[in-house]
């Protein structure tokens, strides 16, 4: 029995390709709007949905009350299917994509992604109007492919996360009109200060949702 301040995760099945394969997801209900997709950090970084930050931006928004799915692409845990790259993995984010809209029954979502994640995410959100807005967690990418955003987008990154020139990604946020959160103490796999990052999304989405 789930008990009260508890949130259910629920087991989903997202198919994929046309060679029949099923991903594994996992899902918060929730009545707020938009949804919350979570991508997992790329295959080859050996990440999936059972990534610590993952898990805590689903319990974060979820608390918050706004839906969420994150899945394993496919290789990764239980996912049918081969281990993919570039299109492949926009692929897999396409079809938790239709999904999650589906399980909430609306139009448009928010995505939000690990690392090298961001790159499926930026992909995802130029290919579909659906994608209404970003957040790209610790993101592995050139700051240039920030700028030409035309969704609401928060980029979170650990102090201490070295990887991506920090002048360079808070001009290319402030370009594209998005917010840049700052976690201080943590690097980029937030093994401090976790929370923060949680906190941060389920604030960015009631701004999004309008409350």
């Amino acid at each position: 029995m789930v008990q009260k301040g508890q949130f259910l995760e629920r087991s989903t099945l997202i198919p994929v390709g046309s060679d029949g394969a099923v991903m594994e997801g996992t899902v918060h209900r929730g009545q707020k709007s938009p949804p919350l997709l979570i991508l997992p950090p790329r295959p080859e970084e050996g990440g999936g949905m059972d990534h610590v930050v993952a898990a805590e931006l689903a319990f974060a928004v979820a608390r918050a009350g706004f839906p969420t799915l994150r899945f394993n692409h496919r290789g990764v845990g239980a996912s049918q299917g081969a281990r993919g790259t570039g299109g492949a993995l926009v692929e897999d984010a396409e079809a938790a994509m239709r999904v999650a809209l589906e399980n909430a029954g609306t139009t448009a979502l928010a995505v939000a992604s690990l690392h090298g994640g961001a790159r499926v995410a930026l992909a995802l959100q130029e290919r579909h109007p659906a994608v209404g807005g970003l957040c790209l967690v610790a993101p592995d990418v050139d700051p240039l492919s920030l700028v030409r955003l035309s969704c609401p987008l928060l980029v979170i990154v650990g102090e201490a996360d070295t990887r991506v020139p920090r002048a360079a990604l808070a001009a290319a946020v402030a370009e594209a009109g998005g917010d840049l959160e700052v976690i201080d103490d943590a690097g980029p796999t937030f093994h401090r200060n976790l929370p923060q990052v949680g906190r941060a999304a389920a604030a960015w989405l009631q701004r999004l949702s309008g409350g």
